[in-house]
């Protein structure tokens, strides 16, 4: 196994990652977002208003996103196998 190979891996490992943690970081962020507007233009401090919108809007979109995810994962878990099987061979 060449450098260049697990250099390419990790690559494609740390992007799909990245692929697949991009939306729901970007909807938990845009929520908070609009949670800590909401929150300066009203004066309410309440903790609890902060976490549980952003909790139940990352969890639905994990559930809605979910098919996808899989799909990434398994397609680069399958190259992986077959890079490390024409490796052995």
């Amino acid at each position: 196994m060449t450098e260049e190979i697990v250099i390419q891996i990790l690559k494609e490992a740390f992007l799909t990652a990245f692929t697949i943690l991009l939306p729901v970081l970007g909807v938990s962020l845009i929520i908070g977002i609009f949670i800590s507007i909401f929150q300066a233009a009203t004066s309410i401090q309440e903790m609890t208003l902060t976490f549980v919108p952003k909790i139940l809007v990352t969890a639905l979109t994990i559930i809605f996103l979910l098919p996808w995810m899989i799909d990434k994962m398994i397609s680069i878990t399958i190259r992986m196998f077959t890079v490390f099987n024409t490796m052995i061979k």
